[in-house]
């Protein structure tokens, strides 16, 4: 499998893309075609393994790996005492509502994103020795993507990391989980700003080619093409536990800011497996909501993205949606291209009565919102009724799902972290703190270690610059 740009950049091979984050051109790396799966061969994959079945979903898609190296990895990343069962991702039915929970949050920093982020940090690995190469990592998040990539990359000598958060946006869990790491190669940055600035920078490091080469910068955000991959495996999972007939419709609804899990569901979809709906549940920062409603997207300024009790999704700027107007365009990269110069330049993208609008309507997106006060009834809701404590964003993708549900038709919602994560905002709904792992007691009082930065690009850069050098002479 070969990969392109949304741009038109010729990209190269999975292990390629892997490690590259933003394409030259500024684009994303999408695969040249997406292998559709027949009803039989569909059939095959119901009752594999977790290892199994994401070698089988993820195998089109990597043709630089031996099958032997591949299955191996994926046997390392997704084993029972790193995701707490040998199902990995478990599907629980709220009782008899016709809703579920696809758990996701059992893994090393109770988020959704450790179930991607393992397999990157075991891909990066495997990638960077058989190249005897090093990489930087360079990423942005708004609470759990930093988490995630940090403990996946934890000890591992060809790999620094470099982590950008929103100064004051995340919970105090989620803050203390990433700043309390004192590792050689994890570097905590705060940046005065909001996640979109932090996002920003990325973007603004990348495009200095040269700085780039010569710092080896790669990127675990939503935009890189393993993360989308490798979230691909659990809608496939999701749907398989539900013990439909072969060819039988589910819906899924996923709390989304980025677009890049709702995206892996759009892949899943494309490739075959029955997903009806696909429903994506913002908060009040409702940029994706306004565009599968209305037809029109545009970016919001910092100004306008409100600080929600489900920060995660506290977002404007929707990265990965890039791919889904390339993919609706019939992957055309001049007008992906026009679009995207267009939302750069603060106008917005309006499809509603032109020649693309029936392809949104036809692939199956819908859309709603909730505020802080339908989440904290949510969560009192589904614990009173169902004795299930869910967190902020859980409980944005519940109140939407439960809405936009069909009869007759399973909804699988999304979990996105442990209730652990935002107990200041589930102990509001319900009056109790939510349980958290032992290994997490008392981590709010351990020491920090972070860096304070301006929003600039350049103080980036030379504060990167300055930590390798200061690495470089650590290990000599």
């Amino acid at each position: 499998m070969q990969y392109v740009s949304t741009r038109g950049h010729t990209l190269g091979t999975f292990t390629d893309v892997l490690l590259s984050g933003l394409a030259p051109d500024g684009g994303l790396a999408m695969p040249q075609s997406i292998p559709v799966l027949g009803t039989d061969q569909l059939e095959q994959l119901r009752h594999l393994s977790y290892p199994d079945l994401a070698y089988e979903v993820m195998r089109p898609f990597i043709s630089d790996i031996p099958e032997r190296d591949l299955r191996q990895l994926l046997q390392k990343t997704y084993q029972a005492d790193t995701f707490g069962s040998p199902e990995i991702t478990p599907l629980t039915p709220l009782g008899t509502s016709g809703l579920y929970l696809l758990e996701l949050s059992n893994g090393p920093t109770l988020a959704f994103k450790d179930i991607a982020m393992q397999f990157l940090g075991h891909a990066f690995e495997y990638v960077l020795e058989r190249e005897n190469r090093r990489i930087n990592i360079l990423g942005a998040t708004s609470g759990d993507t930093g988490s995630a990539a940090e403990y996946a990359m934890l000890g591992k000598d060809r790999i620094n990391v470099f982590m950008l958060s929103p100064r004051g946006r995340m919970s105090r869990f989620q803050q203390a989980q990433m700043y309390s790491l004192n590792e050689p190669n994890i570097h905590n940055i705060a940046v005065e700003g909001v996640f979109d600035d932090c996002q920003d920078l990325v973007k603004a490091v990348n495009a200095d080619a040269e700085f780039k080469a010569r710092y080896d910068i790669g990127a675990v955000n939503s935009i890189n093409w393993g993360r989308v991959l490798a979230q691909a495996v659990y809608y496939f999972r999701g749907y398989f536990a539900l013990k439909l007939p072969a060819g039988a419709e589910a819906d899924f609804c996923v709390p989304s800011g980025n677009f890049g899990n709702v995206f892996a569901g759009y892949l899943a979809k494309l490739m075959g497996l029955p997903i009806g709906q696909l429903v994506v549940a913002s908060n009040e920062n409702s940029v994706l909501n306004e565009f599968f409603e209305h037809g029109t997207y545009h970016v919001w300024p910092a100004e306008r993205v409100a600080v929600t009790s489900s920060p995660s999704m506290d977002i404007g700027k929707a990265s990965n949606f890039e791919r889904y107007l390339y993919l609706i365009s019939g992957q055309d990269a001049q007008q992906t291209q026009q679009w995207w110069e267009a939302v750069a330049g603060g106008q917005p993208v309006t499809l509603t009565g032109t020649l693309h609008w029936p392809h949104v309507t036809a692939s199956g997106f819908r859309s709603g919102q909730s505020s802080h006060a339908q989440r904290l009834d949510t969560i009192r809701r589904i614990d009173r009724e169902y004795g299930r404590l869910i967190d902020p964003h859980t409980a944005d993708g519940v109140f939407v799902g439960e809405r936009l549900k069909r009869a007759g038709i399973p909804m699988i919602c999304l979990e996105t972290a442990l209730p652990a994560k935002f107990e200041e905002t589930v102990y509001e709904a319900v009056g109790r703190l939510p349980e958290r792992p032992e290994r997490f007691a008392g981590l709010e009082a351990r020491s920090r270690y972070a860096s304070e930065l301006p929003n600039d690009s350049e103080a980036l850069k030379a504060l990167i610059a300055r930590a390798l050098v200061a690495r470089t002479l650590g290990d000599s």
